[in-house]
């Protein structure tokens, strides 16, 4: 058997870490960008801000709609947020953990994800980090609007 899956995604940010870390926790702002699709459509957006709530992102897209649900293990703001994660259905086991972390620069902050997905997820590694890291150059966009 081997280990879980770690990939991990950087960007920096021209922003204060203290708007970068906020964006993941206002419905607003993630309906935004977290998940959001260039050809689909975000129909819900629910977020319980704090150790132990969690969220749900449903986006509406051409293949049908598309559900994205967390668990908030750690909100230590606008350092670290970290959460359990499941896309579209899934039962408990099949929850990943992902760590936001959030560092200031001179320039603003840079922001590294690291989601650890157990070993069966393997084949999806490549399509998680593409998928992560549209989301980060969604959010620098409407950080920059």
């Amino acid at each position: 058997m081997s280990g879980p899956v770690v990939l991990t995604v950087t960007r920096g940010f021209a922003a204060p870490a203290e708007r970068v870390f906020d964006a993941w926790l206002d419905p607003a702002d993630a309906a935004r960008f977290l998940f959001a699709t260039p050809d689909g459509e975000m129909i819900r957006c629910e977020i319980d801000p704090r150790v132990g709530g969690g969220f749900t992102l449903t986006e509406r897209r051409p293949g049908g709609d598309a559900e994205h649900r967390g668990r908030y293990l750690e909100i230590d703001r606008p350092r670290r947020l970290v959460f359990l994660f499941a896309a579209d259905p899934a039962e408990e086991g099949e929850w990943t953990r992902v760590s936001v972390d959030i560092v200031d620069t001179s320039d603003g902050c840079t922001l590294s994800l690291t989601h650890e997905m157990d070993p069966q997820w393997a084949a999806y590694e490549a399509q998680t980090r593409q998928g992560w890291t549209m989301i980060l150059e969604s959010l620098a966009r409407i950080l920059e609007s």
